[in-house]
């Protein structure tokens, strides 16, 4: 075998060997727990995979299928009309596949004495005009908001969905993603916070009913939950290859299981 037979089958393999690999960046609420889940089992069922999954907020998720950086962007909200302008500009298609549904939990520390909370409530509490928890029944002393960052869909979602589009009191403390949130509400008994399902049943959390109504598979279906939202895999246009194959074992039985397991809604 020459020189050049050697490189062009050196040149094959190398683009063989990237063509297997699967680059998956965006939301955290996914990220975190439920893709990497997805991916193991894959792996699994597909030896000769490999992933490369970066959780660090919808945003980027979204902006790398416009930059073309990941064959998959995980969000947990849906496409701003500037970003899809931006797409459009750069001849990118985007394409929302509904991928499970979750619900954005209110969490406290698990010693509050406070059990329930009015939709008004929450809105006051997060944009700071409720700053002292006996102004919603619970014991005297201030009270601490979590949040996640802003390139987070949950960010946008919690703002949308619980508090009219509203800013966060100024106050509020920004974190990197749902655990980090629920660790120092565990920590704090004057804290309070939001996560996704799959992270709320955490020791040393409560979650808030509101007005009633708990997050919960049969609430966020029956749409009773108020904080109801879909999830997302965005992919330029119709995902091909490797990532269709992906995107296509998200959505089956077996993938729609795991996502149960983890603490998502199924699609079905």
């Amino acid at each position: 075998m020459n020189k050049l037979t050697l490189i062009a089958v050196a040149m094959l393999a190398a683009t063989s060997l990237q063509a297997q690999k699967l680059v998956i960046k965006g939301s955290d609420t996914l990220g975190a727990k439920l893709v990497p889940t997805l991916a193991e089992e894959y792996k699994a069922r597909n030896p000769g995979v490999s992933f490369e999954i970066a959780a660090e907020g919808s945003t980027t998720g979204i902006a790398a299928i416009i930059d073309g950086t990941a064959q998959i962007g995980m969000s947990s909200r849906r496409a701003k009309p500037t970003e899809m302008s931006l797409a459009l500009s750069k001849g990118v298609s985007m394409k929302p596949t509904i991928v499970a549904y979750d619900g954005i939990a209110v969490v406290m520390n698990a010693a509050n004495p406070v059990a329930t909370l009015t939709k008004r409530q929450v809105e006051q509490i997060f944009a700071g005009d409720i700053t002292d928890w006996s102004a919603v029944g619970g014991t005297a002393g201030t009270i601490s908001i979590y949040t996640r960052n802003t390139s987070s869909g949950t960010y946008s979602d919690f703002k949308a969905l619980a508090m009219k589009n509203r800013d966060y009191a100024s106050s509020s403390q920004k974190m990197a993603g749902n655990e980090q949130i629920v660790a120092e509400v565990a920590k704090n008994p004057s804290g309070i916070g939001y996560c996704g399902l799959a992270y709320m049943n955490e020791p040393g959390v409560k979650v808030a009913s509101i007005e009633g109504s708990v997050p919960s598979k049969a609430s966020v279906l029956a749409k009773k939950y108020p904080y109801a939202r879909p999830t997302f895999y965005y992919t330029n246009g119709e995902p091909v290859g490797e990532a269709a194959k992906f995107v296509e074992f998200t959505l089956s039985d077996a993938g729609q299981k795991i996502a149960e397991k983890i603490g998502f809604v199924p699609i079905r």
